[in-house]
């Protein structure tokens, strides 16, 4: 099929590998603009874009995908069908049924859980056993079309969004091929979205702040659920702290609170049971393990951790 791929991010760039060594032709990739990045806010292309431009395909990258412009311009290239993982804005109608075959979007959730922006962190810090793939012909609303196929994929007591988010994309880009094969064949039939539906909309930095009135268990997800970004933080005496791994451990506490504080050991209590920091990163210094963070912080049972 001749198509054209919308994406942005890493998790978008083993599916547009997967379809470049298919016998799918991806005329062209549309993309973000590039954006400042780093400490030196130079431009840099986004991970997508550079595969693209690594693999000889054209680029496009609209400031406003709704751009008349850009809409004739996609119409020209007449694909057969567009595949959407992660592209980072809404689609108009114009676009959703331009292609014959519609365009498909490649979804990081068993759907109709956890449509939006956030699928993969939101599954981890609802403590999900399960969630999975889902490729899915777009229509005008959020994440609401009709279903093509699924592909299951257990949570891990030790993922984090960045382990998971390397899993369900090379899941994703086996689940696309195998959409636009049946697809061809005309044997896959859309089925529509069953069960009740839930949202992870966007995250922001300021997402990341540690609720420490929450169960052990609940601060362990949502730790492995913010890493790596937006990363889950706290204060302690003023200084920001990210808190990049912790351990649930069965001892009883105050929320907040400094419980122990041995060499390699740091003992937070929760609203129900103690977490145990095992990896932390003092703001502008790099993550480091919890014995080395002792080693050049004085802490004593009873400091507490703070939301400001």
């Amino acid at each position: 099929m001749r198509l054209v791929f919308f994406g942005t991010p890493e998790f978008a760039v083993a599916p547009l590998k997967a379809l470049l060594a298919s016998q799918h032709e991806v005329v062209a990739v549309v993309t973000q603009p590039d954006r400042h990045k780093g400490r030196g806010r130079k431009m840099q292309a986004c991970p997508v874009k550079q595969e693209a431009q690594y693999s000889g395909i054209r680029v496009i990258q609209p400031l406003e995908v709704s751009n008349k412009e850009f809409i004739h311009e996609l119409s020209t290239i007449d694909p057969d069908v567009i595949v959407v993982v992660a592209y980072g804005q809404i689609l108009p109608s114009d676009i959703i049924h331009l292609p014959d075959s519609g365009c498909i979007n490649i979804h990081a959730s068993l759907l109709p859980r956890h449509r939006g922006a956030s699928p993969i962190s939101r599954a981890i810090i609802d403590g999900d056993k399960k969630t999975g793939i889902t490729t899915m012909l777009m229509d005008e609303g959020m994440d609401t079309g009709p279903i093509l196929l699924q592909e299951e994929t257990e949570i891990r007591a030790e993922d984090t969004a960045g382990t998971l988010s390397d899993r369900l994309s090379l899941s994703g880009s086996r689940l696309i091929l195998k959409t636009l094969e049946e697809l061809e064949k005309g044997s896959l039939q859309p089925v529509p979205q069953a069960g009740e539906a839930t949202y992870a909309p966007v995250m922001i930095k300021k997402d990341g702040l540690i609720d420490w009135t929450k169960s052990a268990s609940d601060i362990s997800n949502f730790v492995r659920g913010m890493n790596p970004w937006p990363g889950a933080y706290t204060f302690l005496e003023g200084e920001r702290l990210k808190i990049m791994k912790v351990n649930v451990v069965d001892e009883t506490g105050q929320a907040g609170t400094v419980e122990r504080v041995l060499k390699d050991k740091l003992i937070i209590g929760a609203g129900r049971g103690c977490i145990s920091v095992s990896e932390i990163q003092p703001s502008g210094r790099k993550t480091m393990d919890i014995r080395a963070f002792l080693q050049g912080k004085n802490l004593n049972r009873g400091m507490k951790f703070s939301i400001q």
